[in-house]
């Protein structure tokens, strides 16, 4: 049984299989329709969704299957006390793959361990959102034709967005060249820089302002600030409009540039900019349902992946207690710690759960 928690539990010929199938599901949507007939999705969402939740819903629901579950935890045992363990196990008698959110970074792992059907993470905390950056690198291949050589500007808020996090690795997995625009305080934090350093091989260039890079660019992915996540000592009254891209920041970017966006938009990324060629945000949401299609048919075993490379981390029982307030370790007291390190860097040490660096 396979789970996807984060990117790594995938290899890139895996992901490629996944590109291949979504597409074929996209153009010959009657051929695929019945292929989940009497499966169902649970959909557990902890923190708010549009876009992920009803992608998800309607991904299954075009394969002909079911859904249930709930985006208001206030309405579920959660209030009474009951663990992410144990919400899993009793989740398993009722449904055949589960789609979970939460604002935990790490839950999704938590859940994976404790159920025995597949488990998709629709993003944990501020840690990683797989399916994001799954359909993030599809949008770009169906535009591009392929991510490696491409230089990749990475905008806005990218201490706290998961998506932001997602996409860098993934876009450095399949050979493209990062620049990471962020204003301070909110640049990429250590954890993800050093992955993709000692993991990936790759230093990021850092700027401040995309206007400074902004004619470099193949692909603009913008994120927004993430203030439900920002911590006290950071002001967002600041930060807020610290970074715009609009129309009159394009005329200086290439003519066959993307911009992307994982939406929901604030007050980064103008409307003005809605009817621009360049922008492939909505493609890009748009492509989010044929991506979950294809990967709850392969996770259900209903078309098979083909796993062709080694896990790239070792995972272990740990002596250290993680010191991220957010991570699930510090919240359900029945966890024991792990840490992760990585074949052939073992000098990157991490919490298996959320990813911060273990000093």
């Amino acid at each position: 049984m396979r789970h996807l928690v984060t990117l790594d539990d995938l290899s890139n010929f895996e992901i490629e299989q996944i590109f291949r199938l979504a597409a074929g599901m996209q153009s010959q949507h009657d051929t695929w329709a019945g292929i989940c007939r009497s499966k169902l999705l649970a959909t557990l969402f902890y923190e708010p969704s549009t876009r992920t939740r009803l992608s998800f819903e309607s991904a299954m629901e075009r394969l002909n299957g079911g859904t249930l579950g709930f985006s208001d935890p206030s309405s579920t045992s959660v209030t009474k006390g009951e663990t992410l363990a144990d919400t899993a196990r009793m989740v398993t008698n009722y449904a055949d793959v589960i789609a979970v959110r939460h604002s935990w970074a790490g839950s999704a792992r938590v859940i994976a361990s404790h159920a025995n059907i597949p488990v998709i993470n629709g993003g944990d905390g501020s840690h990683t959102h797989p399916t994001q950056a799954l359909t993030d690198l599809y949008t770009i291949i169906r535009r591009k034709s392929q991510i490696e050589g491409l230089t990749v500007g990475v905008c806005g808020d990218l201490m706290y967005g998961r998506a932001a996090h997602s996409f860098a690795l993934a876009v450095s997995r399949f050979g493209g060249n990062l620049v990471h625009i962020a204003p301070k305080g909110l640049q990429m934090p250590p954890w993800i820089l050093k992955r993709l350093a000692q993991v990936h091989g790759q230093i990021p260039v850092e700027v401040e302002n995309v206007t400074e890079v902004i004619e470099t660019l193949d692909v603009i992915y913008v994120n927004r600030l993430q203030e439900e996540r920002l911590p006290p000592s950071v002001d967002a009254e600041t930060v807020r409009g610290s970074y715009l891209l609009n129309a009159a920041v394009m005329k200086n970017a290439k003519p066959d540039a993307m911009i992307m966006h994982p939406l929901p938009r604030v007050n980064e990324l103008a409307y003005e900019l809605d009817e621009d060629p360049r922008a492939a945000y909505f493609e890009q949401s748009a492509n989010a349902v044929p991506i979950r299609m294809a990967l709850i048919a392969s996770l259900l075993g209903l078309e098979q992946l083909i796993l062709t490379q080694p896990p790239i981390r070792n995972i272990e029982e740990s002596s250290h207690q993680c010191k991220n307030p957010n991570c699930v370790t510090n919240h359900e007291t029945y966890l024991v710690s792990e840490q992760e390190t990585f074949r052939g860097n073992e000098d990157v040490n991490a919490c298996a759960y959320c990813g911060q660096l273990v000093a």
